[in-house]
């Protein structure tokens, strides 16, 4: 008979390429009164699981995932936690999307036609996703997200490889530095992903080292999470393209969820895109997301917008991981 230290299911699934690995059975209690509270017990005492489930052989460099958990406020029907490979998320669009997808498609929530709503608590705050369900399947995931604003303007950084770089430090859900890939001769095509990824990587850490990242509202979230990349259409029907290098040298392959609602805000807020106008997002692999700015807000002293963002996914698989009790990689091993 088989005997098991650890049995874990989960259901895999993409969002424009990007994927999702939900964990559905095997968590352990988390204790905290709130997400927040919630991710920091977990970064404590419970690390070995995210490394189970994102490093190799069972993951690899550009996994991630997420954690459903009971929600900790009224009008949300789930909290979320999201793992990567260096640690943990405070929100991700392409994560909310997929869960949206699942949550209705297998049955997990209430499911009501055209619409099925789902409130997540987050890291980063309250998120209500609308997810089309036709009574038979669950289409696109449609969902708010907290403000989004630009933290600082023209930020200058000197790297090793691409000289002087300027960008906008930009709040979408997490802190992104966002900049133009032509700046240091680059496009966004996967060909060229390796010198993207040490754009990414050298500008990100160019600006940790210089300024001192502070949410307004939150010092939870004061973190720089990754660097997005922007360039001209690598596809007809996108406005424009881009890549999100982040946590350690991780590539979204989709055009990033908070990223795109980031990027949107910065636009709005620089006079670049209308109040309710639509803007089509790509990824480095060409699938994109739908965004659009529906108000204007005060994130402390920040001016700032509140965006929503539409994009598809797909359940990719069904898994249960075991771990033996000989097996000498109980936490995997994280590879690049």
């Amino acid at each position: 008979m088989l005997n098991f230290l650890r049995t874990i299911q989960t259901i895999d699934a993409h969002t424009g390429g990007e994927p999702l690995r939900i964990l559905v059975s095997g968590m352990p209690p988390v204790p905290g009164n709130n997400i927040l509270e919630k991710r920091a017990w977990l970064k404590e005492n419970r690390d070995d699981l995210r490394k189970f489930l994102m490093n190799e052989p069972r993951g690899h460099a550009d996994m991630y995932g997420a954690y459903l958990l009971p929600p900790t406020t009224p009008e949300a029907d789930f909290g979320v936690i999201f793992i990567h490979n260096e640690g943990y998320s405070d929100m991700c669009g392409h994560g909310i999307i997929a869960l949206g997808k699942v949550l209705v498609e297998m049955g997990y929530v209430e499911r009501k036609s055209p619409v099925t709503r789902i409130g997540f608590d987050a890291p980063a705050g309250f998120i209500e996703a609308h997810v089309e369900w036709d009574g038979q399947r669950a289409g696109n995931v449609t969902f708010r997200n907290v403000p989004s604003f630009i933290f600082m303007r023209d930020l200058e950084v000197e790297t090793p490889t691409f000289g002087r770089i300027t960008g906008d430090i930009v709040f979408g859900g997490a802190f992104y530095y966002y900049i133009n890939g032509a700046q240091a001769g680059l496009e966004i095509k996967p060909e060229l992903v390796r010198s993207l990824i040490q754009l990414g990587a050298e500008t990100k850490a160019a600006v940790k080292a210089e300024v001192g990242i502070q949410h307004p509202q939150e010092p939870g979230l004061n973190e720089l999470y990754g660097t997005i990349i922007d360039g001209a259409p690598n596809r007809a029907g996108v406005d424009q393209s881009n890549v999100c290098i982040f946590a350690d040298r991780e590539v979204d392959r989709s055009p990033t969820g908070t990223g795109t609602s980031g990027r949107a805000a910065q636009l709005f807020l620089r006079g670049r895109l209308p109040l309710n106008q639509s803007y089509v997002n790509g990824s480095i692999v060409g699938s994109s997301f739908t965004v659009r700015v529906i108000d204007s807000v005060k994130v402390g002293e920040f001016d700032g917008a509140i965006t929503e963002v539409t994009g598809a996914a797909h359940i990719s698989g069904f898994n249960q991981w075991v771990l033996e009790e000989s097996d000498p990689f109980p936490t995997g091993f994280f590879f690049r």
